[in-house]
């Protein structure tokens, strides 16, 4: 596993910035950038599972199941993937999940005198980091536009 670290600036309040990046319509709106299908189910609290879904070619919903490690409202998130999703069926143990259960992925959120410095570290299997180079800045870049202008 390899951590990777992105980070933007945004010009608008800590608070604005966590309500938009974890609000249904708007995570689905930032997180296209990953799958134009991207959705989750359940809650963002600390403890909660959590589903991370998209849409297949086949039309069939998939995806990750994690647990909110940590939720600190306005400083800080923290993700435990742990399983997949395939077509409704929970999957946690097995090679489909060996290489990457147990990885995080965290939010940190930092004022700048009245901006979010908005940084995220996500553990990452070698086959995705190009993956990620190009999606995460995207999303985060999506992210801030939608913040933004709001």
């Amino acid at each position: 596993m390899k951590k990777m670290y992105y980070q933007i600036t945004i010009d608008s309040p800590i608070a604005h910035v966590f309500k938009t990046m974890l609000a249904k319509e708007t995570y689905k709106q930032w997180t296209a950038a990953f799958n134009p299908t991207s959705d989750f189910e359940g809650s963002w609290e600390k403890g909660s599972k959590i589903y991370f879904t998209g849409v297949n070619k086949e039309g069939e919903k998939e995806g990750m199941i994690a647990e909110i490690a940590e939720h600190i409202p306005n400083k800080y998130v923290s993700i435990r993937h742990y399983g997949i999703l395939d077509k409704d069926k929970e999957v946690t143990a097995g090679p489909a999940v060996e290489a990457w259960a147990g990885s995080l992925e965290n939010y940190t959120f930092n004022d700048l005198n009245g901006q979010t410095l908005l940084m995220i570290d996500v553990d990452t299997n070698e086959e995705y980091i190009d993956y990620f180079d190009e999606a995460w800045p995207q999303a985060l870049t999506k992210l801030k536009d939608i913040c933004e202008a709001n």
